[in-house]
Formats: C-alpha cells, sequence, structure tokens
C-alpha cells in the first residue's frame, strides 16, 4: 500500500538523520582531539520494486557512513619534545601493552602523536597506547623490516643507564714561542728520551729534563674516568723543531717499557712561516694506549679499562715569537651522563640527550601505511585496526616510499570544521522535522481511510 510505504519512508527518513546528527555530534565533541578525523553519513535512496504499475511505493532512505580517515590535518607546533605528528600518508603503530607482546597481541594504528614518557619509561600516548618502533642496533643502525610488526617493540627511553664516551680525539690549539733560550740539556747535547726524558722529570726521577712548555690533555677511559696526559715540549738546538713527549701524570697509570708514564716521544717541527710541518714532525699522532696485558704502553693493570687510540690534532699548533700559550684544547670524550631529555628528529629517530652532552639513539618510529585507509576500523582511542578492505599494512622508514615525514614537537589538529558541522546540523534538523512530518500525515490519511466504513 502506498500510504504504508510513505510512513515507512518517513521512519527510514529519522532513522538515517538520526544517524546523521550522532556522527555530527561526534565530529563537535572531538574538535580539540589530536588528529581526530572527521565522520559524515552520507545518504543513499532505496527504491521497492513496483509491483502494480501506475502505483508507486516509497523506498525510502539509507545512510552510509564514511570515515575520513586519509584527510590531513593542520600541523601545530608543541612545547613537548615527544610529541609527534605526520605529515603525509601513514600511522604510528602502537599497542594496549609494552612488555611480553606476542603475535596475538592486537596492533592498532593512530595518527595521535601526544606521547609522553610514563613512569616506566615508555613513550604513551594520550589514549594509554605504546609507540613501537624498530630498536637501535649496536652499531648504531635499524633493522628495518617492511612487513612484521613482531619486529617492532615498545620504546623505553629509560632503560639505557649511564652514558660513557672514551676519548678517541684530542685537539690542540696552542703557541710555542720561537724567542725560547735553548736549555742546557740541548745545548750540552745530553737529551734524549731515556733517562733524561721530561717524562722522568714529571715523575720527580733524578736526572729527567725539565720542559720549556707544556700542555695538559684530559683523557677520557672506557670506564668513564678522567686521566691527565701531559704533552712536553723542550726547544731542539735544530731550527724550527721541538724535542715533544706525551706521559701520564701521575705515571702509575700507565705501564711504559721506557720512562716513567712516558706514552709517545718525537720531535715537532714548524715551517718559516711558523705552521706546523707535518711531514718532519716525528711525534706519533695516534696514541694506542693497550688494555693491561699485551703491547706498551699500556693503562695500569689496577684500572681494568680497555685499549684505545687517541687521535692527536695539531694543526692548530703554530710557533711564534710571543709567549707560549695555550688557546684551546678540544676533546671528543664524555665522562658518566644521566638522560636529561628526550628527542625526536625528522626520521623518526629516538634518542635520549644526556647532561654531558652525549645524544644516544634508541630507536626509529615505524610509519604504517595502507592502499585504502579510509576502510580501518575505528576504535576507542582514536585508533584504528586492520580491515580486508583497506588492504595489506607496510612498515616504511619515515618519509620514504611515499610514508609521511615526522614533524618533531608538533601535533596534528582534528580534522573538524565548525562551521560545517553547524550547517550540517541545520539541516539535518530540518530533514529530521520533515521525515516526521511524513509520518504525521501517512497518519492523518489513514484515519481518514479508516473513518469511510463509519
Amino acid at each position: 500500500m502506498s500510504i504504508n510505504s510513505a510512513m515507512l519512508a518517513g521512519v527510514s527518513g529519522l532513522v538515517a538523520n538520526s544517524s546523521a546528527l550522532a556522527a555530527i555530534s561526534d565530529n563537535i565533541s572531538n574538535v580539540n582531539t589530536v588528529a581526530y578525523k572527521r565522520n559524515q553519513v552520507n545518504f543513499a535512496n532505496v527504491v521497492t520494486a513496483q509491483a502494480v504499475s501506475g502505483r508507486y511505493s516509497a523506498g525510502g532512505v539509507q545512510g552510509v557512513t564514511h570515515a575520513y580517515v586519509s584527510q590531513q590535518g593542520l600541523i601545530q607546533s608543541s612545547n613537548r619534545t615527544t610529541d609527534m605528528a605526520i605529515s603525509g600518508d601513514g600511522f604510528f603503530v602502537v599497542t594496549d601493552k609494552a612488555q611480553n607482546l606476542t603475535p596475538a597481541d592486537a596492533r592498532k594504528f593512530t595518527r595521535s602523536g601526544s606521547f609522553n614518557v610514563d613512569a616506566s619509561g615508555y613513550l604513551v600516548n594520550d589514549s594509554n597506547l605504546y609507540l613501537q618502533g624498530w630498536p637501535v642496533l649496536a652499531n648504531g643502525s635499524f633493522a628495518l623490516d617492511p612487513s612484521d610488526v613482531n619486529k617492532l617493540s615498545a620504546i623505553n627511553v629509560k632503560n639505557l643507564g649511564s652514558a660513557v664516551k672514551p676519548t678517541g680525539a684530542v685537539g690542540v690549539s696552542a703557541v710555542l714561542d720561537t724567542s725560547t733560550v735553548i736549555s742546557a740539556a740541548q745545548t750540552g747535547a745530553t737529551y734524549n728520551t731515556g733517562a733524561t726524558s721530561m717524562a722522568n722529570y714529571a715523575a720527580g726521577v733524578a736526572g729527567g729534563t725539565q720542559p720549556d712548555f707544556t700542555v695538559d690533555l684530559n683523557v677520557i677511559d672506557s670506564q668513564g674516568a678522567s686521566h691527565k696526559l701531559e704533552m712536553a715540549f723542550l726547544k731542539s738546538t735544530t731550527p724550527n723543531q721541538w724535542d715533544t713527549e706525551i706521559y701520564a701524570v701521575p705515571a702509575t697509570d700507565v705501564n711504559t717499557a721506557g720512562p716513567s708514564g712516558q706514552v709517545a716521544s718525537g720531535k715537532v717541527a714548524f715551517l718559516p712561516d711558523g705552521s706546523l710541518d707535518v711531514a718532519t714532525t716525528t711525534l706519533p699522532l695516534n696514541l694506542a694506549i693497550n688494555a693491561s696485558a699485551g703491547a706498551q704502553p699500556a693503562w695500569a693493570t689496577s684500572l681494568g679499562v680497555a685499549a684505545q687510540t687517541i687521535g692527536i690534532d695539531l694543526s692548530k699548533l703554530t710557533q711564534q715569537a710571543q709567549a707560549s700559550t695555550v688557546n684551546n684544547i678540544t676533546n671528543d670524550g664524555a665522562g658518566p651522563g644521566n638522560i636529561v631529555g628526550v628527542q625526536v628528529d625528522v626520521h623518526g629517530v629516538v634518542s635520549a640527550i644526556y647532561d654531558n652532552s652525549q645524544v644516544r639513539k634508541i630507536a626509529k618510529v615505524a610509519v604504517a601505511t595502507f592502499p585504502n585507509s579510509d576502510a580501518l576500523k575505528p576504535v576507542s582511542g582514536n585508533a584504528y585496526q586492520v580491515t580486508i578492505p583497506a588492504g595489506a599494512m607496510v612498515l616504511k622508514d619515515p618519509g620514504a616510499g611515499g610514508a609521511g615525514q615526522i614533524s618533531p614537537s608538533s601535533l596534528e589538529a582534528s580534522t573538524v570544521d565548525l562551521s560545517a558541522e553547524f550547517t550540517g546540523l541545520i539541516s539535518t534538523q530540518k530533514a529530521y522535522s520533515a521525515s516526521s512530518k511524513i509520518i504525521t500525515t501517512a497518519d492523518q490519511m489513514l484515519t481518514e481511510l479508516i473513518n469511510i466504513i463509519r
């Protein structure tokens, strides 16, 4: 019956517009939710078969929900270093728990990058979802796997311990006075690197030679302890040359076969313009200090530290007619340091910052992409789950292979446009009222039909 179909069409209009109102309400309530993607109910007509010629039966309307998951939200700066936004395609991989993950545990995907460090040191967002990434390898690289989410693990920024960097390079910027009077040891031709060495003089051994000038070099060993190496210069009778030694103070820090604490000896030569003459300089510029056993020189057995090679850069050492002075000493080593902060770069590398100026890589954030991300299934916590229509997931390096780039200290804003939502709210209300009017009109017509038999 046409009147009955009209009433049912009105009911379908009420149902469809109720769904539209629910979607608009969800959008408006999440206008400030980080990386929220708006939903919209689209309408599709329902056509019924016309059984009798000349008569029309209404089919009504049905609502079809469409999620605009792939829509990019505005990237806004944040004052928290652990906040992240994805500029482009892709999602953060997150889990409900941080430890003891198995292949059966669900992996979720989100654009909400409002991460912070919890009490256990894990990066977790406002929905208590744990960020997953590829852990750093011993050589500082990452084993990227495009399809195996089991290679990912929750990123922890606290379980690292202190950071120590043994000294590997030392730079000396200094001036040696060309007018220095040649010492009696040199004029008497008695100086050598044996009994009359400058190392012996520093160690208090009788017969040692006092240097004309010394430069102190602080060296960090493999355990973070600091040791003093002294570079001593004695002007030679050969023009533009200086006898040079490097020795430990105290001498007991190293074991040597020669003079007390001596690590290296040789000559440092200069060109007529006062710059370093690398070709003539014989002082070893790579100091190999071995472990407590084996070749010498070596660290003292009591220290129990690892062997290390220290490069000496003398490119800024000059000879001039002015008082000998030290301008600057550089050292790439660092003693024990504690974590004071966390940073994320545009490549998704999460690093810990230490109070000794060291930066240690922790993990690389994985970006998951889907052929049809709009078909992902939404779940609580502003996250999504995999569906068959969404297609196969691929894990990518941020910024590579079409994946979005990480924007550090940033958050993605909601894609909700309040002006559009309020406009939709008005039209939905009017459509709902019109659908209800269909029902009341059909009801009146049915009443009229019933009254015919009275």
